[in-house]
């Protein structure tokens, strides 16, 4: 194909009637303004990219270069239109109908390999028996060592129905295993959990605003209420990066009544505006309601949870949300690409748009950074209360978010939380059920083991200051007067840092008890096993105790 573009591109006429056919197929819409300056910038790209498939002296690989020059200009909009090459079709219908076709695990890079990290149950990595740690080696004997992990998924990807003759090695085995797989259409529930947090109040988590989020959250809702005749409902949206819009539009639609407005669509062409409201009876608009969101909750559960919030619904409790209040289309383009292009904001029941106002400021997280309060618009909610747009939304209860120590972060950054999992896993035919597993000072005890002679060195937060004293001392003159004292310091904090895995004993807990339940009882009992110890889900029970807090809250 190369050799015929390159063929192609030296006959002049031939590359003329592409630039003609090409600008007339893009300016034929009459929502083009300004027709010369694109059509004269066009030609300059169609002419330098002539000359340098032709002149370059080394060859040209053009697929790679258009789609950096694809990617490059993109990256100069907003973050989240993005050009979807053929390669990546079964990740995009991922997202938005929570199937595709392929095995059913989780994988990460460590080093020059792809290892498994997680298998989904009851599909084909799972019941091919392939564990968390098992490195790839090969994928239908191609060579897995050196490959990015977007490449490893797509050669696990495919269709159903397909073989997949992978070749891993396991810790504690020398001899190489080959597994043969049939893949299969893999369906991710929205969700993974559902249940009680105590005789009166019901939770479900939702992970995913994917086709039918709707149905499952309302078939949840239902047996909750059926089958314990609960009192109060907590609806959890953290870690929700969002998905489908109508599917917002109906779960909120659960607990709001027929015929509101859910949000709006706006954008430059005024013909595609849309207004999207509440199409049926609720099933219950009484019961008390705690929409959980943090820095990671986005576009579709952004939706949610402002509209629970400007309706005066429920009380939301956490942290302020990610800031997405973009609208994305798929336009598909020729040789089954697409391009994921926005092409408007939404605007929830109050009038105000979430998105941040400068999407290009955010914490290293992605979620938006701090606005300042002169920029921020006031709106009311139906009861009177202020809300503010500008940057994701406001919870009505805010809960400092889990900060770790540099230690915990050095453990898992090292993969020791997870080898030790896998360990344990090894080595333990079964646990208690999620919601009663502990780490016991046995346990504990032999993840110390476990990590003598490994590296997770880490620098604290007072090293890194004493490092920048001595810089600032030695600038100001004073370093050899102190200098004796502050290597003392450093010097009682390095014998200190001998007790961090007791002194934060407490968070490493939490992380090994994660990663342990989740190799038993899969993603369903990391939900489970999670909610014990839960901020969040302490203050939305202590808001349900207390009626009147609950209402003061919503009704000022």
């Amino acid at each position: 194909m190369i050799k015929n573009i390159r063929k192609y591109f030296r006959k002049p006429l031939a590359v003329a009637a592409f630039v003609v056919i090409t600008l007339t197929t893009v300016f034929s819409t009459a929502y083009v303004s300004n027709n010369f300056e694109i059509v004269k910038n066009l030609d300059i790209f169609n002419t330098m990219f002539r000359e340098l498939v032709i002149n370059y002296v080394d060859e040209v690989n053009t697929a790679e270069l258009i789609k950096t020059g694809i990617d490059e200009m993109l990256e100069s909009l907003d973050p989240y239109t993005n050009f979807i090459p053929e390669s990546q079709i079964e990740d995009y219908r991922f997202m938005t109908t929570g199937q595709y076709g392929g095995i059913g695990a989780l994988i990460m890079r460590r080093g020059n390999y792809i290892f498994i990290s997680e298998t989904y149950e009851g599909f084909p990595a799972h019941k091919a028996g392939l564990l968390p740690g098992d490195k790839i080696l090969k994928i239908n004997d191609q060579e897995a060592i050196n490959r990015t992990q977007e490449e490893v998924s797509s050669l696990l990807k495919g269709q159903p129905g397909t073989e997949v003759v992978m070749d891993i090695q396991r810790s504690g085995h020398d001899e190489i295993l080959t597994k043969v797989l049939v893949r299969e259409v893999v369906r991710i529930d929205n969700i993974p959990w559902y249940g009680l947090l105590d005789e009166k109040t019901g939770y479900i988590k939702l992970t995913s605003f994917t086709q039918n989020a709707g149905r499952e959250v309302r078939d949840a809702f239902n047996s909750l209420r059926n089958e314990h005749e609960i009192e109060n409902l907590v609806l959890d949206l953290r870690g929700n990066g969002g998905g489908l819009l109508n599917e917002a539009v109906n779960i909120t639609n659960l607990f709001v009544e027929k015929n509101k407005i859910v949000v709006e669509t706006k954008g430059k062409i005024r013909e595609r505006n849309t207004t999207h409201r509440t199409l049926n009876n609720p099933i219950d608009k009484e019961i008390p309601l705690v929409v959980l969101v943090d820095r990671a909750s986005a576009s579709a559960s952004e939706i949610v949870a402002g509209a629970i919030q400007d309706f005066d619904r429920g009380v939301i409790i956490g942290q302020r949300t990610f800031g997405k209040g973009l609208v994305q289309n798929v336009v598909p383009l020729s040789y089954n690409t697409q391009l994921k292009i926005t092409v408007a904001k939404y605007y929830i029941p109050s009038g105000r748009c979430i998105q941040a106002i400068d999407y290009a400021q955010r914490h290293e997280d992605g979620s938006v950074a701090a606005i300042p309060d002169s920029l921020k618009v006031a709106f009311e909610t139906l009861s009177g209360r202020t809300v503010y747009d500008g940057g994701g939304i406001e919870p009505d209860i805010f809960i400092n978010p889990l900060s770790l120590s540099n230690l915990s972060i050095a453990l898992l950054t090292n993969f020791h939380i997870f080898d030790y999992a896998n360990h344990y896993y090894r080595n333990n035919n079964e646990i208690l059920p999620a919601d009663q597993f502990e780490i016991t000072d046995e346990i504990f005890n032999d993840f110390m083991k476990f990590l003598e002679g490994k590296d997770y060195s880490y620098t604290t937060e007072s090293e890194l200051y004493i490092e920048r004293l001595k810089r600032v001392t030695k600038d100001e003159k004073y370093h050899e007067s102190i200098e004796q004292e502050l290597n003392l310091i450093k010097a009682r904090i390095q014998e200190t840092k001998k007790d961090d895995l007791i002194t934060f004993r407490p968070e490493i807990e939490m992380m090994l008890k994660n990663e342990i339940v989740g190799r038993y009882y899969k993603q369903k009992g990391r939900v489970i096993s999670s909610l014990n110890d839960d901020p969040d889900i302490s203050e939305a029970l202590r808001v349900f105790q207390s009626p009147e807090t609950y209402h003061a809250i919503l009704n000022p």
